[in-house]
């Protein structure tokens, strides 16, 4: 094992040839960060992503059948392409679920921006079946199930919505839908 030096056996032609060594060498700033180095992302991808977030914003946004559904009430709902026995499959819970969201707790502002995330990450990595839990409104008193009934609103908007159903019992019954998404 090599012996650490003493402060006193380093010469004068040691601290010379350290000096040439390092040269202009500064030191860094003492920020006790490293640099932040990002990839950078294309302008057209940058912009591609921008335009589908605020298509996004504004389809949801969109004031359509704002039919209220009470606490303990089926959601259903689908496109014309979707026929009887796919929307019997879905509500029967035979689709694979691929990835869930609970929307539980949040204000309509937060579950909006969480579903909107959501939905475009999902269509991202090609979901097909999903789960959203919202929740069946017993805690919203008078003004019924509050999340519930837009979740039902913003889902009839959604382009990549086929369709929805409640979901079986032991998946959340009436708090909860399985969402059949277009295939990317």
């Amino acid at each position: 094992m090599a012996r650490k030096k003493d402060s006193e056996s380093i010469t004068e032609d040691d601290v010379s040839l350290f000096r040439r060594l390092i040269g202009d060498a500064k030191p860094l700033p003492q920020t006790n960060q490293a640099p932040e180095h990002r990839p950078r992302v294309s302008t057209r991808a940058r912009f591609a992503r921008r335009d589908e977030r605020e298509a996004l914003a504004a389809s949801l946004d969109a004031d359509i059948d704002e039919t209220e559904t009470g606490a303990g009430a089926s959601l259903h709902f689908h496109r014309p392409s979707v026929g009887r026995r796919t929307m019997r499959k879905l509500g029967r819970g035979k689709f694979s679920v691929q990835d869930e969201i609970d929307l539980h707790g949040m204000t309509v502002v937060q579950a909006k921006d969480a579903l909107q995330e959501f939905i475009g990450a999902c269509e991202l990595r090609g979901c097909t079946c999903i789960r959203i839990v919202h929740g069946k409104g017993l805690g919203s008193g008078d003004r019924g199930p509050v999340i519930k009934n837009k979740v039902n609103k913003w889902l009839k908007q959604w382009d990549e919505v086929l369709a929805f159903v409640s979901a079986r019992q032991i998946d959340g019954g009436t708090g909860a839908v399985y969402v059949l998404l277009r295939k990317s």
